[in-house]
């Protein structure tokens, strides 16, 4: 358990910047591979302390065969960290160390210890030891596993929280998009767009352009399922029945939300600044449009949360694993965006030692 008293820190300029927690993930994905070429770029301790939590022994592991100029530095629960340009500062919450696992395939053993880091990661953060958490990508088939019943990290983060509503926007480039679905087949979607998720996205939309972003009185361009908006009932009545009403609530209680625009405009129209953000129908309508301006620096943010989580927009590639060409352009963007939104809160350098 944390003491509560601090110990006394200098005032560097170092110091004064926000206490970031970065989840390894599933250790035998890229997780650990992206997390030590992004601190080998020297970028991070310029926008804040990174905080590896992960197993200390794949980390060391992962620099070796990467052939990068880091050194690791265990921090214990007691230690305030003091991370460095070169240094790896790494708290490893395993109570018995990882075991031999095979790279780049699911285990029960992996997924346990991904949802250890996270569940770590939140508790800190909770008490106010991190500014923030970044997280790394998990691997939906091992945590299931080992008994974690969750389609992701947002519904895990939601749960250990306990927040009331919480959901994912995805931000890259010029765009920020609040989606109402993720992971459906394009089958079920009618059937799953109801008022109330659209509405639920609407406000987390709105939320997450105010309180994490600063804007004051933002614009939500909200997107129709069906080509041309619908065309009157022509081509689908989801616009009618379930989108607009949505929409139309959403302005009675002062949020400047579109009615239903068809998406082959939309998200050019916010490309280009008429929007603040957009709320997507489905995965396909609002990531097609996100990648192809901003692929492989996109970040996925959970909004509705008590505390600042960013995650980098892919998943754990199981098929590059030990081939040293993953990409950790993902994740800088993450640890970026969550320094920003912490730096912005007015919350810069007020994290407690770790604990």
């Amino acid at each position: 358990m944390p003491t509560k008293t601090s110990p006394t820190r200098s005032r560097s300029k170092s110091s004064s910047l926000p206490l970031l927690g970065i989840t390894m993930g599933d250790p035998a994905g890229i997780g650990p591979e992206v997390i030590a070429k992004a601190l080998s770029s020297g970028l991070l301790h310029k926008i804040c302390r990174p905080l590896v939590i992960g197993a200390l022994p794949v980390m060391a592991r992962t620099i070796k065969a990467l052939r990068l100029k880091l050194t690791v530095r265990p921090v214990a629960d007691h230690d305030a960290p003091t991370p460095r340009p070169g240094t790896v500062a790494i708290l490893d919450p395993l109570n018995i160390p990882l075991g031999r696992f095979t790279p780049g395939l699911a285990a029960a053993e992996t997924g346990a210890a991904s949802v250890r880091f996270i569940e770590k990661a939140v508790e800190l953060a909770q008490l106010g030891c991190l500014d923030g958490i970044v997280t790394a990508p998990i691997n939906k088939e091992a945590i299931n596993m080992a008994g974690c019943r969750y389609p992701g990290h947002t519904e895990l983060l939601a749960e250990l929280t306990q927040a009331r509503e919480s959901g994912m926007m995805i931000v890259g480039g010029p765009l920020r998009i609040m989606f109402v679905t993720t992971h459906v087949a394009i089958k079920d979607l009618p059937s799953l767009l109801t008022q109330a998720k659209i509405e639920k996205a609407i406000r987390l939309a709105h939320l997450a352009l105010t309180g994490l972003f600063g804007i004051k009185r933002p614009k939500i361009g909200v997107a129709a399922l069906n080509p041309h908006a619908g065309e009157h009932g022509l081509f689908g009545d989801e616009e009618a029945r379930v989108i607009l009403p949505a929409a139309r609530t959403a302005q009675r209680q002062g949020i400047l939300a579109s009615d239903p625009l068809p998406a082959d405009t939309l998200f050019g129209k916010a490309a280009k600044g008429q929007y603040d953000g957009v709320v997507a129908l489905y995965h396909d309508q609002g990531l097609i449009p996100l990648k192809l301006v901003a692929f492989g620096t996109c970040v996925n943010l959970t909004v509705g949360l008590p505390i600042v989580r960013t995650s980098v927009d892919h998943g754990t590639a199981f098929d590059i694993v030990g081939k040293r060409i993953a990409d950790p352009g993902s994740l800088i963007e993450a640890v970026t965006l969550a320094a920003r939104i912490v730096q912005g809160r007015g919350k810069k350098g007020r994290s407690k030692h770790v604990a």
